[in-house]
């Protein structure tokens, strides 16, 4: 089905493109052509003053030239360059090829920048202020989109300022974090539970955090709540070999008022860290790490 779309729309540029071409050259052609002997000169129709008529003339010898070389060039540019869908024409350009050429010149220019790290101990990267600034500027590009130019984190992604880890917050683990990425997956409960079971959890995970609760629901709850210890641990303390975090910390990813809570329990949630070993290199996410680290400790 992917090959098929992509011949389509090969064709439909090429129907296109070299349609407008040769229609615009047509077009050119007949407002170029002059009027033989005798023959009365057309107006358009607009008179002003009374008397002053707006004639139809071919086009000016230099203008027609004009339109000629813009057509032409661009038929040269389509030969060189690919206009007509995927092909690459006569020089092979692409913009993939185009971008990993700028890639691979900026690797070998700044690349030995990073690489010089690489060797040392995170824990010894944070007192280091020339790596944490070229940790903070990597952060600054990559990860600011979804955790906050502040790294304080929005509703679905953490903060990584407080000190709280879901998968653990030691220099390895936030390396690892970031080298291979994580998948977190809460399931939902809702058919297991149903609507008097998802309140009660969550009135009791309220409990568990210190926050204002309905007592009688959450004594219900913690019967149900048999159910994450696998995961959450029966003290509510988390796991973060599986990602599962802390209940008792109120610390919350998706959001602590009762109704986020109680949504997590009853739908689950899917959070998903891109894993950026391939795309930054382990040198980079050497430094970026450092410098993430550092944010907790402060």
């Amino acid at each position: 089905m992917g090959s098929f779309s992509e011949g389509f729309w090969d064709l439909f540029l090429f129907v296109v493109v070299l349609g407008s071409i040769a229609g615009l050259a047509l077009f050119v052609v007949q407002q170029s052509v002059g009027k033989g002997q005798g023959h009365t000169t057309e107006t358009t129709g607009h008179v002003w003053d009374e008397d002053l008529q707006e004639l139809n003339n071919p086009l000016p010898v230099w203008w027609r030239n004009m339109f000629y070389i813009t057509l032409a060039f661009g038929a040269v540019y389509l030969l060189l360059y690919p206009g007509l869908g995927s092909n690459a024409m006569f020089l092979g350009w692409t913009q993939i090829k185009q971008y990993e050429r700028e890639m691979q010149a900026a690797e070998q220019t700044y690349g030995p920048l990073f690489e010089k790290y690489l060797d040392e101990p995170i824990a010894s990267l944070v007192d280091d202020p020339h790596a944490l600034r070229m940790g903070e500027r990597l952060y600054a590009s990559y990860c600011t989109q979804c955790h906050g130019s502040d790294a304080g984190g929005v509703p679905g992604y953490p903060n990584l300022r407080d000190g709280q880890w879901q998968w653990g917050g030691t220099p390895e683990r936030i390396e690892e974090s970031i080298l291979e990425g994580r998948q977190a997956v809460m399931p939902g409960w809702a058919a297991v539970l149903e609507d008097d079971g998802v309140a009660q959890v969550t009135q009791y995970v309220l409990a568990l955090a210190g926050r204002e609760h309905d007592a009688a629901l959450a004594d219900k709850g913690e019967a149900h709540y048999a159910l994450c210890v696998a995961c959450h641990g029966a003290d509510g303390k988390g796991n973060a070999l599986l990602g599962a975090p802390d209940l008792t910390n109120d610390v919350w990813l998706y959001g602590g008022s009762p109704r986020a809570i109680e949504a997590s329990v009853r739908d689950g949630r899917n959070g998903i860290m891109p894993a950026h070993e391939e795309f930054l290199g382990a040198a980079k996410v050497h430094l970026l790490a450092a410098y993430i680290y550092s944010l907790s400790r402060k």
